[in-house]
């Protein structure tokens, strides 16, 4: 069972470019061609939208907060308000993105996603307001995702800021410019993938375990305290202080890769809130990304799935 203690800090998932996602399959994709997709399914999307979701399922009350456009965007609160997950989204004009996400018979995923609503600097301001009211000791933020159009790189270091001058924790999951300029405030955690950690060192090849884990020393001597390092199929490696520990990936059969980095930050924050240890912690995140990778869409596994994975995972010291 997922343990739990009576120490629970509350989760705010922050989500700039909310999306539905619709996902698809087709036998092999023939560029200039007509492709005709099957098993087409529907869901709310944005990294911190699932993520919320993720924590739900495991049993936490999270609040998602970010930015909400009309349209489409009705529907994604209607899906959270009868999912039973708390939100306070700053609302803004246009309809939000459509993302397809198209995987063939190799589950080899295509990803053709729309740009997303654009907002102003009002907007930028009333959010920003919005998480300084809730930041405060005993709090984790979640900023995750991409940005959206009117929105500069700047935007995530400065709710850390903000979030870290309140008391409050900051978790981070975004990559390239946003991500750089971010790390200047020293997150709490973050969570790059394997093509990240080697994009950002201007890494080529493939580097042995040693090697990332090298990587990914030298990003949290510059003062984050704890990462997970997602590898797709080869697993995880999780870093806090100077301890490093790796999973090898499980054993599934891959329904959809989508979600799979999300299930993972939603679950090391919900340890993190639950005042699990730093092994407890790094399983379930490993667990709840396997139990994504075996359920199709972007929806999160069952809390019975990701239970039956957590007795499977194993943590080597490296």
């Amino acid at each position: 069972m997922i343990k739990k203690t009576s120490f629970e800090e509350m989760i705010i998932t922050v989500t700039l470019n909310p999306a539905i996602d619709k996902t698809a399959k087709l036998d092999e994709l023939q560029l200039g061609e007509l492709n005709r997709l099957q098993n087409i399914v529907v869901d709310i999307a944005g990294k911190g939208i699932s993520v919320a979701r993720m924590i739900s399922t495991l049993g936490g009350n999270p609040l998602t907060t970010g930015f909400m456009g009309e349209g489409s965007g009705e529907f994604i609160l209607s899906t959270l308000n009868e999912l039973q997950i708390a939100n306070d989204f700053v609302r803004v004009k246009g309809d939000i993105r459509t993302n397809l996400k198209v995987l063939d018979k190799g589950t080899r995923l295509t990803e053709i996603n729309e740009p997303g609503i654009v907002v102003t600097q009002a907007d930028v301001t009333r959010l920003l307001d919005k998480i300084q009211q809730k930041a405060k000791p005993g709090t984790i933020f979640v900023c995750s995702g991409s940005i959206c159009q009117g929105v500069d790189t700047e935007i995530y270091a400065r709710m850390i800021r903000l979030i870290h001058h309140h008391g409050a924790l900051a978790f981070l999951d975004t990559d390239g410019e946003p991500f750089r300029a971010a790390l200047e405030e020293k997150p709490d955690f973050i969570k790059p993938n394997r093509h990240e950690l080697m994009e950002f060192f201007n890494v080529k090849g493939n580097p042995s375990l040693l090697e990332l884990k090298e990587l990914c020393q030298q990003l949290m001597d510059e003062g984050i305290p704890m990462l997970a390092l997602s590898m797709g199929a080869d697993g995880a490696m999780f870093l806090k202080g100077n301890h490093c520990s790796y999973a090898k990936g499980l054993d599934v059969i891959c329904k959809s890769p989508v979600g799979a980095g999300d299930s993972m930050v939603a679950a090391f924050a919900y340890g993190v809130s639950k005042g699990l240890s730093l092994e407890e912690t790094s399983k379930l995140a490993l667990a709840a990304s396997a139990g994504a990778v075996i359920t199709e869409g972007t929806k999160p596994p069952a809390r019975e799935v990701i239970e039956e994975l957590l007795l499977q995972v194993e943590l080597l010291d490296l």
